[in-house]
């Protein structure tokens, strides 16, 4: 297919569903896309758009196709352990905390950490904001419905605290459910909703392009709050952090610095 068959493609995309593909890494955008050509025996890229303006399944089945839900509870735990003691000082002080939890997916990560919260904190001195550009997944999110296989990582103690036994299904606790509002938000064109004393962002940023990163980072930099802390996947480190008022605090872990360095954002 010739190249300009696909950058048509991209600008009209945009129009159609907000979602830049330009900022997203190329060759593995287009083979995911390409495999819906195949499967919807689209002659050209264009073609395709044509049909996904007139068809709601195959636009939900191409928005389910470009984004990436790979999850689970608690995802490298040894990473949540380091988070649970950079947040002890709040634990002991009791006040109170506001999570963004930024491509989450099928919910795997906002219930992981409402769960760590509710072990140290009264459920009324939290909340988290889980957000995702896929609304299909939001919708499975908010059932918080899970197999016992998709338990697998999680203490006996916390199956047994967080979830209750539906059949083979094992549901997540409706008061723990209550302290998580799922939103739809697309992270490179919509606003943060809101500030934060902590962001989860992992295993995501490795799929867009470093200009799409640099967006996302000054967005989420200016959505923490002083001293906030950001939480990234394994492949994400942040080179110049202090471009975006962020110090190193561990691996995978950053700071928001204080106010003077808002001035470079």
């Amino acid at each position: 297919m010739p190249v300009e068959d696909y950058e048509q493609f991209k600008k009209l995309f945009v129009r159609l569903t907000w979602i830049d593909l330009s900022l997203y890494k190329e060759e593995q955008m287009k083979r995911r896309l390409k495999t819906l050509l195949v499967k919807r025996q689209m002659p050209s890229f264009q073609a395709y758009y044509k049909h996904l303006c007139h068809s709601e399944e195959m636009l939900e089945e191409c928005l389910n196709r470009i984004t990436i839900n790979v999850t689970e509870f608690f995802r490298n735990r040894p990473r949540w352990d380091v988070l649970e003691k950079k947040l002890a000082d709040a634990f002991a002080s009791k006040r109170r905390l506001t999570v963004w939890s930024a491509a989450c997916s099928t919910g795997e990560e906002p219930y992981s950490i409402a769960m760590m919260l509710a072990k140290h904190l009264p459920l009324e001195k939290f909340s988290v904001i889980a957000t995702d550009v896929d609304r299909e997944v939001l919708k499975k999110a908010k059932e918080g419905r899970f197999t016992e296989r998709a338990l697998s990582s999680l203490t006996l103690d916390e199956k047994q605290r967080f979830f209750h036994k539906d059949g083979l299904i094992y549901a997540i606790d409706e008061r723990l459910k209550k302290t998580i509002a799922f939103q739809y938000n697309n992270l490179l064109s919509d606003p943060a909703p809101g500030q934060f004393d902590v962001i989860v962002c992992r295993n995501v940023l490795i799929y867009f392009t470093e200009e799409g990163k640099q967006t996302i980072y000054q967005k989420m930099a200016r959505a923490l709050k002083e001293d906030g802390i950001l939480f990234v996947g394994s492949t994400e480190q942040i080179f110049h952090p202090e471009n975006y008022a962020l110090k190193p605090a561990e691996t995978f872990f950053y700071e928001k610095t204080k106010a003077e360095g808002l001035a470079k954002l």
